[in-house]
């Protein structure tokens, strides 16, 4: 069992469109640990730690979603260390 990390970056009408919210709700099915928030240029960054077959998984099922219509761009890199936190959240900061 691998344990993974992964930023990824989303770029195009992104903010304004229920994006974190609706992530959210697609990570419930995934085991996996995270975080989602939106940043000042525009775009969402999402961190997500799991195993990486669940990690693979919950971004491909990112997508597929409805959200890929908002999406025009999209930078993934793996992280060194894994995201600490208990859950996924919608971050406010």
């Amino acid at each position: 069992m691998s344990i993974v990390s992964k930023q990824v970056f989303y770029a195009g009408r992104v903010q304004g469109v229920g994006f974190r919210y609706s992530a959210k709700q697609i990570v419930k099915g995934f085991d996996v640990t995270g975080w989602v928030r939106n940043l000042p240029d525009g775009r969402v960054e999402l961190q997500a730690s799991g195993e990486e077959s669940e990690v693979i998984a919950l971004l491909k099922a990112l997508r597929e979603s409805h959200l890929n219509s908002h999406i025009t761009d999209e930078t993934e890199t793996t992280l060194a260390e894994p995201v600490s936190m208990r859950g996924f959240v919608i971050r406010h900061d």
